[in-house]
């Protein structure tokens, strides 16, 4: 496993009273690369398919999903200790969650650290502990083995959300968030671990869709320290968590769908998805939008960090929404260097985001300081948090 940890940059403004920060940010990831041009041979060598239809389309979407390296914990060591993992209908539940669970846990555990390292507080300043997943299920949860790995205090205050999908990053920031507002003084640590390898299957003509999880899904973990009246001189906020809210799309669960068999998790995700994320886009940004007095037509005012499900998805939110070309850049970036890895993606946007501001803010352009961070997962579920960027 490799972990960094993100420099705050340059400070200048100061967040509003009582409202929870970002105080710092951290990731980690697996050892393996891959480079999405060698993805599919390596994928049907290890999976010992030579469906030449399945290989084209496997290679077809690779081209689409603009992801140009991944991490993954999948490796050659884990199928050879594992060869059962690449053969239809055979039960391997045990065998994943084994790998997964440990997995998960030590990514979690290097992001975190980097984060702490950045935030520049001792780990015993950690008052609560908000640890998301959808990679693992076992009893404890990897909150506990994340706390323990960390040496937290037996004290600490845990919450645990499970297979909330690609909007868990975002669901784990409005809880941390709550958290920090109603504890004075207090802050937390909110860690998002994913792996793909409890959904890994060998090529089937009976599952074309599991092609697009294989060209565009990652693994890898994040973690953001948040906590409301940063101490002067100590911590640095980086952006304004103002308002948070959540919707679901009545009667688009079957949209998103997800089942955990003997084979592992099966993911089916509706062709409509994107179509439905954009018809409903726009209502949902301008709950968050009027809170600071703006209308629909003021979208090009706000920073954009978006979850980035897919290039579908954000294309289509740029064009309904009318967006500049740079107002997504940090989300195209975090999907081309990282794909999607669920709920950890979004803390590699808000790095990104960061980058993105401190370059702009140095050619006397850019955004305003408030803007949106946002994130749509199962239920269909939309996560959604004005914020305000402090670093530029």
């Amino acid at each position: 496993m490799g972990s960094e940890y993100i420099a705050p940059g340059d400070i200048t403004k100061k967040a509003n009273p009582g409202k929870a920060t970002i105080l710092a940010l951290g990731k980690a990831f697996p050892h393996q690369l891959v480079m999405q041009e060698f993805l599919v041979d390596g994928y049907f060598k290890n999976t010992n398919c030579d469906d030449p239809e399945l290989k084209q389309k496997l290679t077809r979407l690779c081209k689409t999903t603009t992801v140009k390296t991944r991490y993954v914990v999948m490796s050659e060591e884990i199928l050879k200790k594992y060869p059962e993992l690449t053969v239809e209908g055979i039960p391997t539940v045990k065998q994943r969650l084994d790998i997964c669970n440990a997995a998960v846990t030590q990514m979690a555990i290097e992001a975190s650290q980097a984060c702490i390292k950045t935030w520049g507080r001792p780990k015993s300043d950690i008052t609560h502990l908000v640890y998301v997943s959808s990679s693992e299920a076992r009893l404890p949860g990897g909150d506990l083995y994340l706390a323990k790995g960390l040496g937290l205090s037996p004290e600490t205050h845990r919450v645990m959300l499970y297979f909330s999908g690609c909007s868990g990053g975002v669901a784990g920031l409005r809880v941390a968030k709550d958290l920090a507002e109603n504890n004075p003084g207090s802050r937390v640590l909110l860690a998002t671990s994913e792996t793909t390898i409890i959904g890994f299957k060998p090529p089937s003509p009976d599952r074309p869709y599991d092609l697009v999880g294989v060209a565009l899904f990652g693994d890898g973990a994040g973690a953001i320290v948040i906590g409301s009246d940063p101490v002067p001189f100590t911590e640095k906020p980086l952006f304004e968590l103002h308002t948070a809210i959540q919707n679901f799309l009545p009667d688009t669960e079957k949209a998103i769908d997800g089942r955990l068999t003997e084979e592992g998790i099966s993911f089916k995700l509706a062709r409509d998805l994107p179509q439905i994320i954009e018809d409903n886009i726009e209502g949902f940004c301008n709950k968050l939008m009027k809170i600071i007095g703006l209308k629909n037509q003021d979208y090009n005012k706000l920073f954009w960090a978006v979850h980035p499900g897919g290039p579908a998805i954000l294309n289509r939110m740029e064009k309904r929404l009318d967006l500049l070309p740079e107002k997504l850049t940090a989300s195209r970036r975090a999907l081309m260097d990282y794909g999607n890895a669920s709920s950890n993606t979004i803390v590699y946007v808000l790095e990104y985001m960061i980058e993105e501001s401190l370059k702009m803010k140095k050619q006397d352009q850019g955004d305003g300081d408030w803007g949106l961070i946002l994130a749509f997962g199962p239920g269909i579920t939309l996560e959604g948090i004005l914020a305000r960027n402090l670093t530029v």
